[in-house]
C-alpha cells in the first residue's frame, strides 16, 4: 500500500497539524482512564512542540518577509504562542489526575483554539496570496523537514501495552479529524 504524498501546500499542512491537535485536545479533556488521558497529553505535547518549532522556523521569517504588516503579525503569533507554552509548563508540573488539571488544561486549549484562528484566518490567507505556488512547495517541503526531525522516534517508544490501550482512541480522534476536514 503506498503512503500518500504530504500536502505541496505548507498552509494545508499546518491546517492538517491545527485538526490533529484538536481532536488530541477533545481526547485528553474526554478520555474516561488516566492511561488514555496522559498518552494523548503526551502526544500533544510532542506534535505542539513540533508544529511550533516548524513554524518559528520557517514561517515566521516568511510572514516578516512577504507580508505588509508581517513583523506585526510574526510577533503577535509568536507571543501567543509563548503564552501557551508558559500554560504547557504549568499543566507539566502537575499529574493528570490533579484537581486542577481539567481548569487549566480548559485555559490552554482556549489559548491555542484562538492561535490557531489568528493564524488561519489572518496569517495563512495572506501567506497564500503573496507567494508563487513554487515558494510555497518549498516551504511545504522544509516544513516536513523540520516537524520529522523534532519528532522522529517519539511516537513508538511507548511500550506495547499503552499503545494497546490508546488505539481504538487515537482511532476515534483521527476519525473526528478527518470529519472536521471534511
Amino acid at each position: 500500500m503506498r503512503t500518500p504524498e504530504p500536502p505541496a501546500d505548507p498552509i494545508e499542512l499546518l491546517e492538517d497539524q491545527h485538526q490533529h491537535i484538536r481532536s488530541l485536545m477533545s481526547l485528553v479533556s474526554m478520555a474516561e482512564t488516566e492511561v488514555v488521558r496522559e498518552r494523548a497529553f503526551d502526544q500533544l505535547r510532542e506534535l505542539i512542540a513540533a508544529h511550533e518549532r516548524a513554524e518559528q522556523t520557517e514561517i515566521r521569517p516568511v510572514t516578516r518577509e512577504v507580508l505588509p504588516d508581517g513583523e506585526d503579525v510574526a510577533e503577535g503569533r509568536i507571543a501567543e504562542e509563548n503564552d501557551a507554552k508558559s500554560a504547557l509548563v504549568e499543566l507539566e508540573r502537575l499529574s493528570i489526575d490533579d484537581p486542577g488539571f481539567a481548569e487549566r488544561f480548559a485555559a490552554f486549549r482556549a489559548a491555542i483554539e484562538e492561535h490557531a484562528r489568528h493564524e488561519e484566518q489572518l496569517e495563512f490567507p495572506a501567506l497564500r496570496e503573496h507567494l508563487p505556488a513554487q515558494r510555497l512547495a518549498e516551504l511545504a517541503e522544509r516544513l516536513q523537514r523540520a516537524e520529522s526531525g523534532a519528532r522522529d522516534g517519539r511516537m513508538t517508544a511507548k511500550p506495547p501495552a499503552v499503545n494497546a490501550v490508546l488505539s481504538p482512541f487515537v482511532a476515534i480522534a483521527d476519525r473526528i479529524r478527518d470529519a472536521l476536514a471534511s
